[in-house]
């Protein structure tokens, strides 16, 4: 009897994004000081001394250099000569810059999703971030949070694009990117703008319309980069 043959195996769903490597001790420290300045307990223009740092995480000064150096990286502090670091101001050239080149970025990522055979399987994690999202939006006292879950629904989205190179772009943009979209997204209108942007998303990945994707995820930074200059000149008295 001649042999049936075998049906074509299921898809499976996409595996979640890498657990982290063990970081090393500098990278330990560095996510520390990074979550202090994105959450502005550093404020801009503050000097980060290395002994101060080595003396809180007991450690000895090498580590908390090469962590210093891995801010500066990520464009969080200046290294300053014979003045050590400093996290860098906000500035409203760099908010322009950053945010612009995100909105070109975020729409190839997001428009890729939509057009993958396979982007059904990611969906229900990106709902129910969204619907996070919808929640504090609500709540006059969720900026923070709200922010928060955008870090991480970005960090959804850049694992699920099939382009590393693209993937790897905005991971590198993202601890810079964190304070300008907190100022952005500061004013519960701000939010509620936001989240229709994001709701729109869902409908075009759902709908596997990589047009629509594209041109909500360009609308969505743009107007995040608007209300965060905004922000800076308020601030600036202009």
């Amino acid at each position: 009897m001649p042999r049936k043959p075998d049906s074509a195996p299921a898809l499976q769903p996409p595996a979640a994004p890498p657990a982290p490597l063990t970081q090393s001790l500098p990278e330990q420290i560095a996510a520390q000081l990074a979550t202090r300045i994105t959450s502005g307990a550093y404020v801009p223009g503050r000097r980060i001394m290395e002994q101060a740092v080595a003396g809180e995480f007991t450690v000895s000064r090498g580590p908390v250099r090469e962590a210093l150096r891995l801010l500066e990286k990520d464009g969080l502090v200046t290294i300053l000569p014979r003045r050590g670091a400093q996290v860098t101001n906000l500035t409203i050239a760099e908010v322009r810059e950053i945010f612009d080149i995100r909105a070109a970025l975020n729409g190839l990522r997001d428009r890729d999703i939509a057009e993958d055979p396979r982007r059904l399987e990611w969906l229900p994690q990106i709902e129910a971030e969204v619907k996070k999202l919808a929640q504090q939006a609500r709540d006059a006292t969720a900026g923070d949070d709200y922010a928060e879950t955008v870090f991480r629904l970005n960090r959804l989205l850049n694992a699920a694009t099939r382009s590393r190179r693209l993937r790897n772009i905005l991971g590198a943009l993202a601890q810079q990117t964190l304070r300008y979209s907190r100022l952005g997204l500061s004013s519960e209108q701000r939010r509620r703008q936001s989240v229709r942007h994001w709701q729109e998303l869902v409908r075009a990945i759902r709908d596997g319309d990589g047009e629509s994707a594209q041109r909500t995820a360009e609308r969505r930074v743009r107007d995040s980069r608007d209300a965060a200059i905004k922000k800076l000149e308020d601030a600036a008295g202009r």
